[in-house]
């Protein structure tokens, strides 16, 4: 398989940080000065499932799956202690911290500058965002992290199942209302995000590889695909921002606020889960999707969920649209922080080094 490293390297490593800013400030910008524009891209949408940003999530996404070797899946499934990490990390403890941190700005650290209806209704946008852990972008950040994708994908195929289980009993749990399980958005984004790509990288691969032998599919066809991942990346995020430009320049202090302890929460998800794969001895490949994986959101069932349950305009929306404005920037900077500790957890040895 082609060496998947190339793609952290050189301009796109260097000055990621920089990208990500310009992207931001391009997005919000943009979103600003031409609000037709972003109410345009947001009336493509079905179900909370925006059709533009699934065609670049496509476009992320079917590069990495033509290089994945789908017997990785079957060797990843015989492996357990990824999986139940995962599991355990997203089920069992990633909404209870969620709920903390809710509670604590929303209802003490801010209580002076907002009312008590508003912290409710942030709080709730929160939690459900705590309950709905990632599926298809995990893709992207476990392959820029030089992860296991055999694991990635059975842990997306596993999150998807147990969500449909345990998503509506944890809200009912944790706001105490009775919650409805989006399964149209669930489905579409699967559907479109991850089965879409999957479905195409997977016939195109073994189809190309028949005709044109393994040799042909990795130094042409692979390498004509070049940088396509990380520029769609940076073009969605500019997507995102501009989405929600006005909302940012018109309630920034707001988003700050709801952004801070997200941000929190996503560090310490991540963080525990990276520093307990070491003491379980799960290697460097499978620990970095196993931490990404609850670290981030599957943000459209929670925008769906809020929007259901407590309107268009109402905080606990804005907060799930916090959720995808922080999304992107925080999970590169942990992709980075993956590389620079692999050195961490024993690695696999048909791997070669990240360089």
């Amino acid at each position: 398989m082609v060496e998947k490293q190339d793609k952290v390297m050189g301009l796109w490593e260097k000055y990621l940080t920089l990208w990500v800013a310009l992207c931001m400030a391009a997005g919000i910008s943009i979103g600003y000065i031409f609000p037709g524009m972003a109410d345009f891209i947001d009336s493509l949408s079905i179900q909370q499932v925006n059709m533009p940003i699934g065609i670049l999530l496509f476009l992320m996404i079917y590069p990495i799956m033509i290089q994945i070797d789908f017997k990785q899946v079957k060797e990843a499934a015989k492996a357990p202690k990824p999986v139940l990490t995962t599991l355990v990390v997203n089920w069992g403890i990633k909404p209870f911290t969620m709920t903390f941190f809710a509670w604590l700005f929303m209802t003490q650290i801010w209580a002076p500058f907002i009312t008590p209806e508003m912290a409710d209704e942030y709080t709730a946008g929160m939690i459900l965002l705590g309950i709905a852990p990632c599926t298809a972008m995990v893709f992207v950040w476990s392959y820029l992290s030089g992860g296991n994708m055999g694991h990635t994908l059975v842990m997306v195929a596993i999150n998807s199942l147990t969500m449909l289980v345990l998503y509506a009993p944890l809200g009912n749990l944790l706001l105490g209302v009775a919650m409805p399980i989006p399964l149209v958005t669930l489905a579409l984004t699967v559907g479109v995000y991850v089965g879409v790509p999957l479905v195409a990288g997977y016939f195109t691969r073994k189809i190309l590889i028949r005709r044109k032998g393994m040799d042909w599919f990795e130094t042409v066809y692979i390498k004509s695909w070049g940088s396509v991942s990380q520029i769609a990346l940076l073009v969605t995020l500019v997507a995102l921002f501009m989405l929600q430009g006005e909302v940012i320049i018109g309630q920034p202090l707001v988003i700050v606020m709801i952004a801070i302890p997200l941000i929190i929460q996503t560090f310490f998800i991540f963080g525990i889960t990276y520093l307990a794969c070491k003491p379980l001895g799960i290697i460097y490949e499978d620990a970095a999707p196993t931490s990404q994986i609850g670290a981030s959101n599957h943000f459209e069932v929670a925008i769906a969920v809020a929007l259901t349950l407590y309107g268009t305009g109402s905080g606990a929306a804005l907060a799930t649209v916090v959720g995808v404005l922080i999304e992107v920037p925080i999970m590169l900077a942990l992709v980075r922080f993956c590389i620079r500790t692999r050195e961490w957890f024993p690695r696999d040895p048909t791997k070669a080094p990240i360089i």
